[in-house]
Protein backbone atom coordinates (compact mmCIF):
# COMPACT_ATOMS: atom_id res chain seq x y z
CA UNK A 1 0.00 0.00 0.00
CA UNK A 2 1.36 3.51 -0.84
CA UNK A 3 1.37 6.37 1.60
CA UNK A 4 1.30 9.86 0.16
CA UNK A 5 1.72 13.15 1.68
CA UNK A 6 -0.40 15.39 0.03
CA UNK A 7 -0.89 18.30 2.53
CA UNK A 8 0.67 20.39 5.13
CA UNK A 9 -1.52 22.85 7.13
CA UNK A 10 0.49 25.71 8.05
CA UNK A 11 -0.19 27.55 10.80
CA UNK A 12 -0.66 31.65 9.77
CA UNK A 13 -2.23 35.02 11.53
CA UNK A 14 -2.57 37.21 7.80
CA UNK A 15 -4.18 35.10 5.45
CA UNK A 16 -3.76 37.49 2.20
CA UNK A 17 -0.29 38.23 3.75
CA UNK A 18 0.86 34.20 3.51
CA UNK A 19 -1.18 34.10 0.35
CA UNK A 20 0.78 36.51 -1.17
CA UNK A 21 3.82 35.57 0.20
CA UNK A 22 3.68 32.37 -1.26
CA UNK A 23 2.55 33.10 -4.31
CA UNK A 24 5.57 35.81 -4.78
CA UNK A 25 8.17 32.46 -4.45
CA UNK A 26 5.79 30.70 -7.45
CA UNK A 27 3.90 28.72 -5.85
CA UNK A 28 0.23 27.65 -7.46
CA UNK A 29 -2.76 29.11 -5.49
CA UNK A 30 -4.79 26.01 -5.88
CA UNK A 31 -7.73 27.29 -4.19
CA UNK A 32 -8.98 29.89 -2.23
CA UNK A 33 -12.45 29.56 -0.70
CA UNK A 34 -14.19 31.13 1.67
CA UNK A 35 -16.53 28.35 3.06
CA UNK A 36 -18.21 30.85 5.59
CA UNK A 37 -17.63 34.11 7.32
CA UNK A 38 -15.74 31.92 9.74
CA UNK A 39 -13.56 29.65 7.18
CA UNK A 40 -11.27 30.50 4.43
CA UNK A 41 -9.38 27.66 2.89
CA UNK A 42 -6.48 28.63 1.16
CA UNK A 43 -4.64 25.37 -0.63
CA UNK A 44 -0.82 26.12 -2.10
CA UNK A 45 1.73 24.10 -4.37
CA UNK A 46 5.33 24.70 -4.84
CA UNK A 47 6.68 24.31 -8.19
CA UNK A 48 7.11 20.11 -9.58
CA UNK A 49 5.86 18.80 -6.15
CA UNK A 50 3.03 16.43 -5.40
CA UNK A 51 2.61 17.93 -2.14
CA UNK A 52 0.70 21.64 -0.97
CA UNK A 53 0.30 23.35 2.15
CA UNK A 54 -2.62 24.74 3.26
CA UNK A 55 -3.39 27.66 5.62
CA UNK A 56 -6.33 30.22 6.01
CA UNK A 57 -9.17 31.00 9.04
CA UNK A 58 -10.98 28.55 11.22
CA UNK A 59 -9.61 25.30 9.69
CA UNK A 60 -7.05 25.02 12.52
CA UNK A 61 -7.04 23.31 16.27
CA UNK A 62 -7.17 27.12 17.95
CA UNK A 63 -4.07 25.14 20.10
CA UNK A 64 -1.69 25.18 16.99
CA UNK A 65 0.14 28.82 16.71
CA UNK A 66 1.17 30.76 13.91
CA UNK A 67 4.52 30.02 13.26
CA UNK A 68 5.16 26.62 15.32
CA UNK A 69 6.03 24.92 12.44
CA UNK A 70 9.85 24.35 12.50
CA UNK A 71 10.85 22.49 9.59
CA UNK A 72 8.95 21.81 6.18
CA UNK A 73 11.51 20.68 3.97
CA UNK A 74 11.58 20.58 0.01
CA UNK A 75 14.34 19.24 -2.26
CA UNK A 76 15.18 21.53 -5.01
CA UNK A 77 17.86 21.29 -7.70
CA UNK A 78 20.31 24.08 -6.78
CA UNK A 79 20.67 25.68 -3.70
CA UNK A 80 22.59 28.79 -4.83
CA UNK A 81 20.03 28.84 -7.21
CA UNK A 82 17.46 28.74 -4.95
CA UNK A 83 19.17 30.79 -2.24
CA UNK A 84 19.30 33.70 -4.78
CA UNK A 85 15.95 34.30 -5.83
CA UNK A 86 14.68 33.84 -2.37
CA UNK A 87 17.14 37.21 -1.64
CA UNK A 88 15.74 38.49 -5.38
CA UNK A 89 12.68 38.53 -3.17
CA UNK A 90 13.50 40.25 -0.30
CA UNK A 91 13.17 36.92 1.80
CA UNK A 92 15.46 36.40 4.41
CA UNK A 93 17.50 33.40 3.58
CA UNK A 94 20.52 31.95 4.84
CA UNK A 95 22.75 29.25 3.45
CA UNK A 96 24.32 27.71 1.49
CA UNK A 97 24.78 25.33 4.09
CA UNK A 98 27.20 22.34 3.21
CA UNK A 99 26.29 18.87 4.50
CA UNK A 100 27.53 15.80 3.97
CA UNK A 101 23.75 14.84 3.08
CA UNK A 102 23.30 18.07 1.14
CA UNK A 103 23.39 21.72 0.28
CA UNK A 104 20.85 23.11 2.46
CA UNK A 105 18.94 26.87 2.47
CA UNK A 106 17.05 28.27 5.38
CA UNK A 107 14.10 30.62 5.17
CA UNK A 108 10.93 31.76 7.46
CA UNK A 109 7.51 32.95 6.48
CA UNK A 110 6.11 35.72 7.44
CA UNK A 111 4.77 34.18 10.35
CA UNK A 112 7.88 32.66 11.38
CA UNK A 113 7.54 28.89 9.94
CA UNK A 114 10.49 27.49 9.29
CA UNK A 115 11.18 25.86 5.38
CA UNK A 116 14.73 24.18 4.34
CA UNK A 117 15.64 23.50 1.07
CA UNK A 118 17.97 20.67 0.53
CA UNK A 119 19.73 20.15 -3.08
CA UNK A 120 20.51 16.50 -2.48
CA UNK A 121 24.26 15.52 -3.01
CA UNK A 122 25.27 13.66 -5.91
CA UNK A 123 24.94 10.02 -6.25
CA UNK A 124 26.65 7.19 -7.86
Amino acid sequence: MDWKIELIMVPVNDVDRSRDFYASLGFTIDHDQRVSDEVRFVQATPPGSACSIAFGQGIMSPDVVPGSLKSIQVVVPDADEALAHLQSLDVNAVGVDEMAWGRFVFFTDPDGNAWTLQQLPVRS
